[in-house]
């Protein structure tokens, strides 16, 4: 059942079309849902991952999913670029971004409690981050919150910044990042939109279902830990820009 719910999760993304619901193999629950997305990193061979998004993080975001918390997806490493970046539009169904704080781990956490202050002490590296997300979904009511889960929650890649000198030393709450769309400038939002702090939401990835599945967090991965504005859909090719103002700046055109 697992294999043939992940083959048609797969098979809708590389025909680039809506993921129409699985019906009776659907997940039924969060959990069945992130134990299927491993079954999909499995087959797309993204084990072990190079690293999570956690979608949602924002109370607008679980809005506008329809969740009532956020929810993580394995982000493989074949989708990561460093800035500047280019990537076809045409290979996403409808392609949108979002401006994310980003980071590296240097420490592994195993899964379960994670206070904010553990959190923090395992994180190497934090960097203006862009997810690319792509809206393989019709009614995401009748999709179902499991199967979002188990198709990643929009995940489709990212593009990351290089990492910022001393920022244990920069409130990372008060940060404020931009995104952009031909120079026009179309959301923003701060750190503190994260759960209220950007680590506060690394704290919830690592005691949630997803860690647990992954078999936690490990030295070397990266997490975006959220949009700090809604998702920007792009409908046509287009030059954009994640810019934080204490973390950089990070561009990619989509052509």
């Amino acid at each position: 059942m697992a294999s043939d719910a992940a083959e048609a999760i797969i098979e809708a993304r590389r025909s680039r079309r809506i993921l129409a619901p699985l019906g009776a193999l659907a997940p039924a629950t969060p959990e069945a849902g992130y134990a299927l997305q491993k079954e999909v990193a499995l087959r797309l061979g993204g084990l072990p991952p190079a690293g999570f998004k956690i979608g949602a993080t924002t109370t607008q975001m679980q809005a506008y999913l329809g969740l009532s918390g956020p929810a993580a997806g394995f982000v493989p490493k074949a989708g990561l670029k460093a800035t500047p970046a280019r990537v076809r539009h045409a290979d996403y169904l409808d392609p949108g971004i979002e401006c994310e704080v980003g980071l590296r781990l240097a420490r592994d956490i195993p899964p379960g409690p994670c206070t904010r202050d553990q959190a923090a002490e395992a994180v190497g590296e934090v960097f203006a981050a862009m997810e690319i997300v792509d809206r393989r979904y019709g009614d995401l009511a009748l999709l179902g919150t499991p199967t979002l889960i188990a198709d990643q929650v929009f995940h489709a890649g990212g593009v990351l910044g290089p990492p910022v000198a001393d920022w244990r030393g920069l409130d990372l709450g008060a940060t404020r990042g931009r995104i952009s769309v031909n120079g026009q400038v179309r959301g923003e939002g701060v750190g503190a939109d994260l759960l209220g702090h950007p680590f506060e939401a690394l704290a919830w990835l690592a005691a949630s279902p997803c860690a647990a599945t992954f078999g936690g967090l490990r030295a070397g991965q990266v997490v975006f830990l959220g949009s700090v504005t809604p998702p920007i859909w792009l409908d046509k090719p287009c030059d954009t820009v994640v810019e934080f103002d204490t973390l950089g700046r990070v561009e990619l055109a989509f052509t």
